[in-house]
């Protein structure tokens, strides 16, 4: 691999950040939103899934709970 000295390094580095396609405003809104609704669904779905498995341990140890 050649190496290149710092300076062209970090025009390498513009050319490239050029290049990238960013995301625009209503974007970035709906993808933070998505982000957001499906925390919230997976968090309800692994409250649910604690409370199955912990009604099974107790009732698998005979625990009144």
């Amino acid at each position: 691999m050649a190496k290149t000295n710092p300076f062209e390094f970090i025009q390498q580095v513009r050319d490239e950040a050029s290049k990238v396609t960013w995301p625009s405003r209503r974007e970035t809104m709906i993808s933070t939103v998505m982000v957001f609704i499906m925390v919230a669904v997976a968090s309800v779905f692994f409250l649910a899934v604690d409370a199955v498995l912990h009604r099974g341990v107790q009732w698998v140890l005979g625990i009144a709970g």
